[in-house]
């Protein structure tokens, strides 16, 4: 009997480069603490943020993915035809159907690529690269595009004190293809559907079409997240240094999901970081951009040479679901 034909396997993968696009609004604390019956004062002591990046009405999620995803195709020196995949991570993307990623693929000259779309919210951009670096490893695809992007300010109640304040618009962008050493350490992921509800949307579009809800706009339970995402996922952050085989001196960086500087400060405490690891916190000025929040706060460690090329950063995203990724990546 014949055997069915197989790919060849690649030993290694990793991120050839990265690119950013922010929201062309810079939102500072006073413009939105009126709605919410708050101040700068109240939203720097509990978030760390100062101002966030919102886009303009006329740019939509889209805009803000293609100028990533040509930042990022340019910079790797990889022809957009030879992409195989392209993976946009979001959950702000306005159509059900059909996804963002194959027209994404289409505007950037991957025109035959694979192309779907990953619903994991803040988890979405490392669920994106741990699914590129399979597909690499298994020989499915030799380079792969993953995006991140979000364009929240859609989906934003300005009266909601629980999560309004905190969000911005952008997008990151990474292009991975085959390595010669391993560039992407072994994922650790999951989601602890039992919280499915802490962070979400006030209805469904069947509520909203049936009239029983206004427009759906994000909301979350603070308190819990937080407590969710301090305790549980430096554990998540602390298996995954263990499979890379890196010690946290190892660590020329952490990117967590911008959440809340008081979360990644615990981030780095329960680390046990030394001062040579650079922490990550484009939250301050960008805002809590969900999918895109990784590769947006990475590019912009590089690009301000805050971090080098060739180090390694530990790199987590959790948030809605609850879902959560994490895993060590060398910089681009």
């Amino acid at each position: 009997m014949k055997q069915l034909k197989q790919t060849t396997p690649v030993q290694f993968s990793k991120i050839y480069s990265l690119g950013a696009a922010r929201g062309e609004r810079s939102v500072t604390n006073d413009e939105i603490s009126g709605p919410i019956d708050s101040s700068d004062e109240w939203i720097r002591q509990r978030t760390g943020i100062v101002t966030r990046r919102r886009a303009e009405s006329k740019t939509s999620l889209m805009d803000l993915s293609v100028s990533a995803a040509k930042e990022a195709i340019e910079k790797s020196k990889v022809n957009p035809a030879e992409i195989d995949a392209v993976i946009l991570a979001t959950i702000s993307f306005p159509y059900q159907t059909p996804s963002g990623a194959t027209l994404l693929a289409e505007l950037v000259g991957a025109t035959d690529a694979a192309a779907y779309d990953i619903s994991a919210a803040c988890a979405g951009y490392c669920y994106g690269i741990a699914q590129a670096d399979s597909l690499i490893r298994s020989g499915t695809a030799r380079y792969v595009l993953v995006v991140g992007a979000e364009k929240l300010s859609d989906f934003i109640d300005p009266t909601d004190r629980s999560i309004s304040f905190l969000l911005g618009d952008g997008a990151g962008a990474a292009v991975v293809g085959p390595s010669d050493h391993a560039g992407i350490s072994k994922t650790v992921w999951g989601s602890d559907g039992s919280n499915w509800d802490k962070v979400g949307m006030t209805g469904s579009l069947i509520d909203f079409r049936d009239g029983k809800l206004p427009w759906p706009t994000l909301v979350q339970e603070g308190q819990s997240v937080f407590r969710w995402a301090v305790w549980e996922m430096v554990k998540v952050a602390k298996e995954a240094l263990k499979e890379s085989g890196l010690e946290p001196a190892d660590l020329a960086a952490l990117v967590t999901h911008q959440a809340n500087v008081r979360i990644i400060d615990e981030f780095a405490k329960q680390l046990g970081l030394p001062d040579t690891v650079v922490v990550a916190k484009d939250i301050v000025d960008t805002g809590n951009t969900s999918a895109a929040s990784i590769p947006l706060a990475m590019h912009r460690l590089l690009a301000e040479g805050q971090v080098k090329s060739g180090g390694y950063a530990l790199q987590i995203g959790f948030g809605a679901g609850l879902a959560y990724a994490a895993q060590v990546v060398e910089l681009p």
